[in-house]
């Protein structure tokens, strides 16, 4: 098990320590989610266009993982930065206890409120049928997804991003044998389960990735003073998580919103337009792989130097990551913009889907940068410990940004689903805007701005 001391020695090298395994790490994540999306297509667009409702409302209680994760890589790693072993393994416990009762306590009003959920951006029908269950399924998934994030916090902000890697790539290999062993089984020894049987896979690989991502972190060496006596709720510590967590967590949540509001306006145009867009989804995560390994990397390197007090490197950081984003996304750019149909006729033969696809594809490109920069905006105010602005950029951009300019465009000037692309390629422009300017601000309150790194 890593463990940098990110105080000190090259940005560039300790950029490249993290954001390269985190990278492999989300690659084999999002070619976990790819097999899942293949071979729902090999059943039918509805078991695409299912999973895609389906994992849409799972997503919401996904969002409460990411929040704990943020929320141990900001406070974990300012705690090391300041060499508070102490303050560290604190907040270690007490992040593993505070994911565990949220756990248990979203399972259960994902129960009760999941199936509504569904039913607000979907049609009677199968793929609605499909998607409801997929989300039942999926609950018993959840607690390998909220620890593993929470103990991938713990990690990141000790310079480990190797652990999770591994985990990934184990999880994706498992993914390609339970995938078609539960959907079609063994005649004679295993029943096939259909669609649900990707949902089981999910559920067996995801525990297993929870399970090496604790071990991790029960190998950190603050962790060999610790006590089982230290995971008992201590209210101040969950109050300190809950205030970094909270914010991270409701920006995810208005995500869900805004993916609620695009598959809605989606419905209107038919389930093809559904599929398309989910499988558009992933193609463009797969690109945007390195860009959120090398933003994600900005957390703990902010944090740690942010605890140290040493805020020349705090500003190095963010600009060498600035720097290094815009010419890797500008190199993205044409492959959206000229195999986005290509790469779309890998998960479907449906013309139509792919066509819509592509069109999605095409808006994207050109947003490749301002992702990049909203992305390390928000790891830089997490480690800044105001995550509070995150979330009121999320509300603007995710919330009141795509509900309004989709509709707009559809319902006022009359576009099909162009209308919805357009719709987040403005709402996501304004909201990078809005966000250039908080972290203008809050760069200068903290860290005495931002310019002292162009020198």
């Amino acid at each position: 098990m890593r463990d940098i001391d990110l105080t000190s020695g090259p940005i560039s090298g300790h950029f490249r320590t993290l954001a390269v395994p985190a990278a492999m790490g989300m690659l084999f994540s999002t070619l976990y989610n790819v097999v899942d999306v293949y071979f729902a297509g090999q059943i039918s667009t509805d078991a695409q266009a299912g999973m895609a409702i389906g994992f849409q409302a799972f997503f919401i209680m996904m969002s409460m993982g990411f929040g704990i994760g943020s929320a141990m890589g900001a406070l974990v790693g300012n705690a090391r930065g300041r060499k508070d072993d102490a303050e560290s393994r604190q907040f270690i416990m007490q992040g593993l206890s505070f994911a565990t009762v949220t756990t248990v306590l979203l399972i259960g009003i994902g129960a009760l409120i999941g199936p509504y959920l569904i039913q607000l951006v979907s049609e009677p029908g199968a793929y609605r049928d499909a998607g409801t269950g997929y989300f039942y399924w999926l609950l018993a998934a959840l607690p390998g997804f909220l620890l593993a994030f929470s103990g991938n916090g713990i990690l990141q902000a000790h310079g480990d991003s190797v652990t999770m890697q591994r985990a990934m790539m184990g999880a994706f290999f498992a993914n390609i044998g339970l995938n078609p062993l539960f959907i079609y089984g063994i005649p004679g020894l295993i029943p096939g389960m259909g669609f649900n049987g990707i949902a089981l896979a999910t559920i067996l690989s995801q525990t297993g990735v929870m399970l090496f991502v604790l071990r991790g972190v029960l190998r950190v060496r603050v962790m060999q003073a610790a006590r089982l006596s230290e995971l008992r709720p201590d209210m101040a510590a969950y109050r300190a998580i809950l205030a970094q967590m909270a914010p991270t967590s409701l920006s995810f949540t208005v995500l869900f919103f805004s993916g609620f509001v695009v598959q809605f306006a989606l419905s209107q145009f038919g389930g093809q337009a559904i599929a398309a867009y989910g499988i558009a989804l992933r193609i463009e995560q797969i690109l945007l792989l390195p860009v959120l390994g090398m933003t994600g990397a900005l957390l703990p390197i902010a944090a740690q130097n942010f605890g140290a007090a040493d805020h020349d490197r705090v500003r190095e950081a963010v600009w060498f990551c600035w720097k290094t984003g815009i010419l890797m996304t500008v190199g993205a750019a044409p492959i959206l913009w000229f195999g986005g149909g290509l790469a779309m006729s890998v998960f479907t033969d449906d013309a139509e889907v792919i066509a819509i696809g592509h069109s999605y594809l095409r808006v994207d490109s050109f947003l490749f940068v301002v992702y990049m920069m909203l992305f390390s905006i928000n790891s830089f105010l997490q480690a800044m410990k105001r995550p509070i602005w995150t979330l009121w950029i999320s509300i603007y951009r995710q919330g009141f940004g795509v509900a309004f300019f989709i509709w707009l465009l559809i319902a006022v000037f009359g576009m099909d689903v162009w209308g919805v692309w357009l719709g987040i390629g403005i709402a996501v422009s304004t909201g990078w805007l809005i966000a250039l300017a908080i972290t203008l601000r809050v760069a200068r309150q903290e860290i005495g701005g931002l310019r002292a790194a162009t020198a």
